[in-house]
């Protein structure tokens, strides 16, 4: 169903007609937005992380592969940016993790503030005050200020002390076993304090914290919500109201007055959907021309090309929607199960990096191509000799995905 966002905003009359907007047109444009296709070969990270969009980091090797995958950066590049802050992961979107360029540090801080106070809000109601929360923040940053350097969390707790309280078996019910927690999440949402990778890496999640003093953006909420939406519409190419509202966090009033704030306009998709689209993409859209030879590229699961708009069903051709792995149909899951192997947008298999025997397992739907076999090629490589591992996730591990590796091997063999 259409949302309108208000009888000011009409269909483009500059948009391709509706029948030539085709899901294999769209996964073209999409992946041409993201600097899938090579328009972002050799660019800064900053760069990057500004024009596809930012990076979701759980602790997995998402951060790294995005920026492989469209510049051709090395690990240890990436982690070199993180550590003179060019790149930094910050609570952002729906307070979620992401690795954001350096020129969008305070404004994707600010996005995020609402979900730093949330946990205030539990705590209050198991009687924490918010002048106790105050006094430790002040508590935290002398820690901080007299160290001279980071502090992990058990070293913050020993050296606070009584100041630290304990919340007992109802504060760990509720996801609040003490008060640092909360203390340190609205420092960091502030940005008087940031977390940094205690390896230099972001493929881990054991962070200490250190004293920051970023200064605040002159922007206020409506417009850093306005600029969020006019970021992610250009990083998608175009996406749905629902999509948009996913990724944002925003309630529907803040969705819709932030998308006629930007310009947005609606384009009907040849399946009837319709796109929030800003004006200047709806122009190159009409100019546009899919890429006639393969374009291989091995993604995470959490790349911005499948996670900004959640939308992988999309990405899998027709053929393809009732393939299954492991008892599950691929295009009837809302996340996919195995990180994307893509030409040109189109899902064409899937894989996972098997550490024990340094290699990639994979299952391309309709067997490999000398361009698929090439860039699994040079994947492997790269993960083998920069990174170790593909981890998805902080939790994840070699015996954890074994399964999916066994049921990749069969899949690819009867390919």
């Amino acid at each position: 169903m259409t949302t309108h966002v208000s009888s000011a905003a009409s269909l483009s009359p500059q948009a391709p007609p509706q029948e030539l907007l085709t899901p294999e047109l769209l996964r073209a444009w999409a992946w041409h937005k993201q600097g899938l296709d090579g328009t972002l070969l050799g660019a800064e990270a900053a760069d990057v992380f500004a024009t596809a969009g930012w990076a979701r980091s759980v602790g997995g090797a998402n951060p790294y592969l995005t920026l492989f995958a469209r510049a051709g950066t090395s690990r240890e590049q990436a982690d070199a940016d993180v550590l003179s802050l060019k790149i930094h992961e910050l609570p952002a979107a729906r307070g979620c993790t992401y690795v954001l360029g350096h020129e969008d540090f305070a404004w994707g801080l600010q996005i995020g503030r609402d979900a730093a106070v949330a946990p205030f809000r539990v705590l209050a109601r198991m009687g924490v005050e918010r002048g106790e929360i105050t006094l430790l923040e002040e508590q935290i940053l002398h820690a901080l200020a007299e160290a001279g350097g980071p502090l992990d969390p058990k070293q913050l707790k020993d050296l606070l002390g009584d100041s630290v309280r304990n919340l007992g078996e109802e504060g760990k019910k509720k996801g609040a076993a003490t008060t640092l927690p909360t203390a340190l999440g609205l420092l960091q949402a502030d940005g008087r304090i940031r977390r940094v990778p205690v390896n230099g890496r972001l493929d881990q999640q054991r962070y200490a914290y250190t004293l920051w003093g970023l200064p605040p953006t002159s922007m206020n909420d409506d417009e850093a919500r306005a600029l969020l939406l006019e970021r992610y519409l250009g990083w998608t190419g175009g996406a749905t109201f629902k999509q948009s509202q996913w990724f944002t966090g925003f309630t529907m009033a803040h969705t819709k007055a932030g998308l006629t704030a930007v310009g947005a306009v609606e384009v009907p998709a040849a399946d009837g959907e319709v796109l929030w689209m800003l004006p200047d993409d709806v122009e190159r859209l009409a100019a546009f021309d899919a890429p006639a030879e393969e374009q291989i590229q091995l993604l995470a699961g959490t790349d911005s090309l499948v996670l900004l708009r959640r939308n992988s069903a999309d990405m899998i051709a027709e053929q393809d929607k009732d393939k299954k792995l492991l008892g599950s149909t691929l295009a009837l899951q809302a996340d996919l199960p195995d990180h994307p192997i893509l030409d040109r947008g189109r899902i064409i298999g899937l894989w996972q990096y098997d550490p024990g025997n340094a290699r990639i397992a994979y299952w391309l739907f309709e067997g490999p191509t000398p361009a698929a076999t090439q860039r699994i090629a040079e994947v492997e490589a790269w993960i083998r000799d920069e990174l170790g591992d593909f981890r998805s996730f902080s939790l994840d591990s070699p015996a954890s995905r074994q399964d999916r590796i066994d049921a990749l091997d069969a899949a690819g063999q009867n390919a």
